[in-house]
């Protein structure tokens, strides 16, 4: 198949640092390649991939101080894609919804992969407007708040690359971790109370967005001086994150929000590092509770769940990422949809034409 993959300009691909929705898309576009396909990723200029890039900015533009307003950024990118839509048998879209009054003339050779939470006021009736987009969510709990005339393609959980996180059958460092974002609903306070109900030391590794930085300053920063044993690490990069989470005895992922899926949780696994998860969102779709982690509804909870951890075997909590989670499989989930898709369109466009009654024999183009 020629297919295209359009990926949000906020970070390259891969990203530098945090950026989840650029990292699947990087795994995704590299095992499409490697798969026969012949793949065109639209990103930023920055962007590492074997597929035929087409750079649309010229760095990720969360790192890029000089840029004020990613939206002309993404505009432009549109207009890239418009340009060559005749060239991909499918358009797979992942910069949420801006791309959807310019994809309807063509929905049916595009799918758009939600990567984001939609229990906001504001979509209900977004995507009632838009119910020829056919959608893919990432996990079935993220679909609970979209209206039932959205016009759902399939279903796909993220999947990494089997070799890209080493196998840790013993954590070396002895202490919990929390990685990602410093931000109200990842709640680093629960993991901070957790660490210090157990006497366990926590390692924090996240970044700080600009619109986080009071919750930082007022609650988080003031909890880590007064916690003896947490240290916040700061933002670190993929090479870092392997041994970061490979050490740890368990990461924490203590939310208090709709997770739409939870990347860093697959992450985990992947090291043979088990999850121990407040039950939000996608956490019980992706956990195997007792088997990859543990998912719990309470601080409480939590805290027994760090005791149980020597019950859990790490060959077991990897051996559940490589049945369910890698990258190979998201892949092959991916081209069932675009099969499906495409079938679609064909069986709509693809038809005998007929003028005063006479067949003429001729098919129409998709």
């Amino acid at each position: 198949m020629k297919i295209a993959q359009i990926a949000p300009l906020s970070e390259s691909c891969p990203p530098q640092f945090y950026g989840g929705t650029e990292r699947i898309v990087y795994y995704m576009t590299e095992e499409l390649v490697r798969q026969g396909h012949e793949v065109t990723l639209f990103a930023s200029g920055d962007s590492r991939t074997t597929a035929e890039l087409v750079s649309c900015c010229e760095m990720g533009l969360r790192l890029n101080s000089e840029v004020q307003n990613p939206l002309p950024h993404q505009i432009a990118m549109l207009e890239h894609v418009r340009k060559r839509e005749r060239d991909f048998d499918i358009l797979h879209f992942h910069i949420d919804f801006i791309q959807f009054p310019m994809i309807s003339p063509f929905a049916n050779k595009t799918v758009t992969t939600l990567h984001g939470r939609l229990d906001l006021p504001d979509l209900p009736p977004f995507f009632s407007a838009f119910r020829n987009v056919p959608l893919s969510s990432i996990s079935y709990h993220q679909r609970i708040p979209v209206p039932s005339c959205a016009r759902w393609a399939g279903n796909v959980y993220h999947g990494l690359p089997r070799d890209r996180l080493p196998f840790s059958p013993a954590p070396k460092g002895g202490y919990l971790a929390f990685l990602g974002r410093i931000s109200p609903e990842k709640r680093p306070d629960r993991a901070i109370e957790i660490a210090a109900r157990t006497g366990m030391p926590l390692k924090i590794a996240a970044k700080i967005d600009k619109v986080d930085h009071a919750y930082w300053r007022e609650k988080i920063e003031p909890m880590i001086k007064a916690t003896p044993g947490v240290e916040y690490i700061g933002e670190i990069n993929e090479q870092q994150k392997g041994a970061f989470l490979g050490d740890a005895a368990a990461l924490l992922f203590p939310i208090d929000w709709p997770e739409p899926f939870g990347l860093v949780m697959i992450e985990a696994m992947a090291c043979g590092t088990p999850v121990i998860a407040f039950r939000c969102g996608s956490v019980s779709e992706v956990v195997d509770d007792g088997v990859s982690g543990y998912v719990v509804e309470s601080i409480d909870e939590a805290v027994k769940a760090v005791s149980r951890l020597p019950g859990l075997d790490r060959a077991g909590v990897r051996a559940a990422f490589e049945n369910r989670f890698t990258a190979e499989r998201m892949a092959k989930d991916y081209i069932k949809i675009y099969q499906s898709l495409i079938g679609q369109a064909r069986q709509e466009t693809d038809y005998p034409r007929r003028i005063n009654g006479h067949d003429l024999g001729m098919r129409l183009p998709i």
